[in-house]
């Protein structure tokens, strides 16, 4: 077996939104301090660290020399930053997990969401020529549950009472999407 090397277009374009790759330009004050907003990420892992500029590198740095992406999403017309996504990429296995976070609550429940993530699955089954792309969330996180169900993933696997929030434990999710097209081996 050969192992897949993913390419993708250097920056990914939607009507709204522009995917590039994150830089240490993208890591300015507004997006530590997404980062340290409760609201923000209550859903996420992340609300179990103070992150800082420097966190915010070493996590950049982590991706140096992996199959990894770690995107910016900037809104189209103003470049401002408005989220990121990350594509977790195992080539031996022709799959990526993929991650979303979208900064403050005026750019919720607009479709941003939406819109990125189909952005990097089309991409990533298409372009990357993946055979499969997952993620996973709370069964709490209705907006992302949404977001998956509307580009396509079925709902895979649960794991029951996985993790905890304000103390109550709660299901995680775990969704996928299957390419269209044969990826060969």
């Amino acid at each position: 077996m050969s192992d897949l090397k993913v390419s993708l277009p250097q920056v990914l374009e939607s009507d709204r939104l522009r995917l590039l790759p994150f830089t240490p330009e993208h890591i300015q004050a507004n997006y530590v301090a997404w980062l340290n907003d409760p609201q923000v990420v209550q859903f996420s892992n992340q609300r179990f660290y103070q992150h800082t500029e420097s966190s915010c590198r070493h996590y950049l740095a982590s991706f140096v020399n992996t199959e990894n992406i770690f995107l910016a999403i900037e809104d189209r017309l103003t470049h401002d930053l408005i989220g990121t996504l990350t594509m977790y990429i195992n080539p031996h296995h022709q799959t990526a997990d993929v991650g979303i976070l979208i900064d403050k609550t005026n750019h919720w429940g607009k479709g941003y969401g939406y819109e990125a993530f189909a952005l990097a699955v089309n991409a990533l089954l298409h372009h990357g020529k993946l055979r499969k792309v997952t993620a996973g969330t709370m069964a709490c996180n209705l907006g992302m549950v949404k977001v998956m169900e509307k580009c396509g993933m079925a709902l895979e696997a649960t794991r029951k009472a996985q993790e905890l929030l304000d103390g109550q434990a709660v299901d995680i999710l775990y969704f996928a999407k299957f390419s269209t097209h044969s990826v060969s081996a």
